[in-house]
C-alpha cells in the first residue's frame, strides 16, 4: 500500500468518525434504558440515566465500575447458606423469656426481621450504653482481658494508635496466654490510612488470625464493586459479652491531618451486651469470617445461650448487599409507621429515600413528636450537602432538627420509638447504608434501655442548637445549588 492509499484510508476514517461516534452514542442511550432501570429504585435509575445521557462515555465507565450494588455471586451464595444454617440451627432453641404484653406491631416487626435474615429475638438480656468515646474503648479492653477461650473483633476501621493502644495491649495479653484472637477489618476503609502497616504488623506479631473484609485485590482474584464496605462494628468475648454500635477502634480524629487541622472529633455510642443476644452478635461475626475465609470456625458453639443481667428483648438485624432485601431500611420504616407518640432519630449521614422521607412526614402529620439530630459541620462534602437538601421538607413537615455543636461530628446512629423500643447500630439513614454497606442493627424492647438512650439524647440536645425554617430560608442560592446537585449524585447506586 503506497502513501496515497494510506492518506485515503485516514481521510475515510476521519470522515466517518463522527458517524461512528453518533451511532455508538445512540446505542449506549438505548441500551441504558433497557439495562439501568432493571431491579433498581426509580431514583437511582434516573440518576444513572442522567449521568449516561449527559456524559455518555464517562457515565458508562462509572456504571460498569460501580453500577452493580450486589456482592459477587459466590458471596451471595455463601450468605444464603449462612442464613439457612442459622435459621435451621436456631429453630426451637430457648432464647430466654420474652417480656409480656408485646404490642402486635412489635411482634410483626420481629417476624419481618426474621424472615429477611435476622437472628431470633432473645429475652433475658442486659444492655448498657456507653456514650463516651474513650470509656467505650476502655470497657472493650477490660472485657477482652477477661477472655478465656476466644475474642472476635470486627470493625470497619481498626487502627493502633495512642487512643487504642490499651485495646491492642489487651489483645496481646490474652493471645499470649493462649486465647484465640480473630480479627476482621474492612480493606478499603483501612488501606493507605495512618497506622495501617503498624496495625497489620501488631496483629501479626501477637499471633492473631486476621483478615481483610471485602478486599479489592484483583491480582489475587478478589474483586467486587470497589465502593462496597463492611461497615459493621462488633466485639465478642467468649460468647458471653458483646459490644456493638457506631464506634470504630481509632482515635476520635481518625488520625487524619485534615480532621486534626479542622479540630474535628467524632462522637459515638456503643452498647455492652450480655445474655442470649451475644450469640446473635457472634453469629454475624462467624458469618463474615466464613464469607471472607471460606472456613467454618471449629470449637465455637454458634448459639451459646447464657442468661444476661437484665430482661431486655433484643434482636440482631444484619443487612447489606448479600441479602435480597434492604433489611435495615425495612426495619426503620416499620418502626416509623408503628410509632404512636415520639420518634427521635440520630444519624450523622441522613439521606433518606422517598419511602423513608414519606414515613417521617407522615409521622408528623399523625401528630407525633419527631426530632432529628445531625452534625452542624460535615466531614464528607457530598453527603453533607445531600443531607441538607432534605432539611426544608423536614422542617415544613414539623420535624425538629438539632445541629450538634462544632467541631464535633455526631457519629452515633440510633432511633427511639415512644418509651419502650429503640434501635442502635452501625447503620446510617442514607442510601449507602441501605444498599451498599454491610451493617448490624440492634433492636431492643425495654423501658430501661430507652431511658438510657433518652439520657444520651438529652445530652446531645444540650450540645446542639435548633435549626428553624426561618433560618433555613435565608441560606444563599449557592448552597441550594450545591445541596441539590449532591442530592442527585447520592442516588447513584
Amino acid at each position: 500500500m503506497d502513501s496515497g492509499d494510506d492518506t485515503n484510508w485516514v481521510l475515510t476514517i476521519v470522515a466517518f468518525w463522527p458517524i461512528v461516534v453518533l451511532v455508538a452514542d445512540i446505542i449506549i442511550r438505548v441500551l441504558a434504558i433497557i439495562v439501568v432501570p432493571r431491579n433498581r429504585r426509580p431514583t437511582a435509575a434516573m440518576a444513572w440515566l442522567l449521568a449516561i445521557y449527559f456524559i455518555p462515555f464517562v457515565g458508562v465507565l462509572l456504571f460498569l465500575l460501580i453500577g452493580n450494588p450486589r456482592l459477587p455471586r459466590k458471596r451471595r451464595k455463601m450468605q444464603s447458606q449462612i442464613n439457612d444454617y442459622i435459621r435451621t440451627t436456631s429453630h426451637g432453641l430457648d432464647f430466654g423469656t420474652l417480656r409480656p404484653n408485646a404490642p402486635d406491631w412489635f411482634t410483626a416487626i420481629v417476624r419481618l426481621n426474621r424472615k429477611l435474615g435476622a437472628m431470633p429475638i432473645a429475652g433475658d438480656n442486659g444492655a448498657t450504653l456507653i456514650a463516651d468515646y474513650e470509656q467505650s474503648i476502655a470497657a472493650m479492653a477490660a472485657a477482652i482481658r477477661k477472655a478465656e477461650k476466644y475474642v472476635h473483633v470486627e470493625f470497619y476501621i481498626l487502627q493502633t494508635d495512642a487512643t487504642t493502644d490499651d485495646f491492642f495491649r489487651a489483645l496481646e495479653e490474652v493471645a499470649a496466654r493462649g486465647v484465640v484472637v480473630r480479627v476482621l477489618m474492612d480493606h478499603w476503609a483501612n488501606r493507605g490510612k495512618p497506622y495501617y502497616r503498624q496495625t497489620k504488623k501488631r496483629l501479626h506479631d501477637m499471633g492473631a488470625h486476621w483478615h481483610l473484609m471485602l478486599p479489592v485485590q484483583p491480582l489475587r482474584g478478589k474483586y467486587q464493586r470497589p465502593d462496597l464496605r463492611n461497615h459493621r462494628k462488633l466485639l465478642v468475648v467468649d460468647g458471653t459479652v458483646a459490644f456493638t454500635g457506631s464506634q470504630n477502634v481509632t482515635d476520635s480524629t481518625y488520625n487524619l491531618r485534615k480532621n486534626i487541622r479542622r479540630g474535628l472529633h467524632w462522637v459515638d455510642m456503643m452498647a455492652r451486651l450480655d445474655g442470649p443476644v451475644v450469640a446473635s452478635v457472634n453469629a454475624v461475626f462467624l458469618s463474615d469470617w466464613y464469607a471472607e475465609t471460606g472456613d467454618v470456625v471449629e470449637g465455637v458453639e454458634l448459639f451459646e445461650l447464657g442468661t444476661g443481667s437484665g430482661d431486655l428483648d433484643c434482636q440482631i438485624v444484619p443487612s447489606g448487599p448479600g441479602f435480597e432485601f434492604q433489611n435495615n431500611l425495612k426495619l426503620f420504616m416499620a418502626l416509623l409507621f408503628a410509632a404512636q407518640r415520639k420518634i427521635i432519630i440520630v444519624s450523622p449521614y441522613f439521606v433518606p429515600d422517598e419511602g423513608l422521607l414519606t414515613a417521617i412526614q407522615t409521622a408528623c402529620q399523625r401528630g407525633l413528636e419527631v426530632e432529628l439530630f445531625v452534625s452542624e459541620e460535615g466531614d464528607q462534602a457530598m453527603v453533607y450537602h445531600a443531607q441538607r437538601s432534605y432539611y426544608e421538607a423536614l422542617l415544613r413537615a414539623g420535624v425538629r432538627i438539632w445541629l450538634y455543636e462544632k467541631p464535633y461530628i455526631l457519629h452515633s446512629k440510633s432511633m427511639s420509638i415512644d418509651d419502650e423500643v429503640a434501635v442502635i447500630g452501625s447503620s446510617n439513614m442514607d442510601m449507602r447504608s441501605f444498599g451498599l454497606n454491610l451493617e448490624i442493627t440492634l433492636l431492643v424492647r425495654g423501658e430501661e434501655f430507652v431511658r438510657q438512650l433518652r439520657a444520651v439524647e438529652d445530652d446531645y440536645r444540650s450540645r446542639s442548637r435548633e435549626l428553624t425554617l426561618e433560618e433555613w430560608n435565608k441560606q444563599p442560592l449557592r448552597s441550594t445549588v450545591l445541596d441539590n446537585l449532591a442530592r442527585l449524585t447520592s442516588a447513584l447506586q
